[in-house]
């Protein structure tokens, strides 16, 4: 039986431990993150007990092990966005959307992430929501951000 990953497996040799990062890179890339399932197929393929692939994986926060949100929230905490109050920012949206940075919300509208830097320190503090950049956000306008993107359903 074909499996859903079956095809970037196939892109590896079986057996080589090297490629376990890229495999786990492309699965995510395909899928949004690393469900279980995806991780014990790649333990049968690579014939490396699973527990060692969940290590490998949590220690980089490249990875998730859910899926992001319709809306994919970052909040930048670079020095500047830091400076101008980002972190309320943060607590904003976390508030406003019910989850805190690294989960998604039960209704898969909203996920969140918090970054490092963005890199748009003239508009800071800034948040980006699927790629789309919001300057000068304070705790005032965060709601009526998301109740926008709410509003497009």
């Amino acid at each position: 039986m074909e499996t859903k990953i079956q095809g970037i497996l196939d892109r590896y040799p079986a057996e080589k431990t090297e490629n376990l990062i890229p495999i786990l890179q492309d699965i995510q890339d395909h899928d949004g993150f690393l469900s279980q399932e995806s991780v014990i197929e790649v333990s049968k393929y690579l014939k490396m007990p699973s527990s060692r692939i969940f290590g490998v994986a949590t220690f980089y926060n490249q990875f998730r092990f859910t899926p992001l949100g319709k809306y994919h929230i970052q909040v930048c905490r670079g020095t500047a966005c830091h400076v101008l109050g980002s972190v309320t920012v943060l607590d904003e949206v976390e508030k406003n959307i019910g989850v805190k940075a690294g989960q998604t919300s039960r209704d898969g509208m909203f996920s969140l992430e918090v970054v490092a830097c963005i890199g748009a320190c003239g508009l800071a503090p800034v948040i980006a929501i699927n790629g789309n950049f919001h300057a000068k956000v304070t705790c005032e306008s965060i709601k009526e951000i998301l109740d926008n993107y709410r509003n497009q359903e």
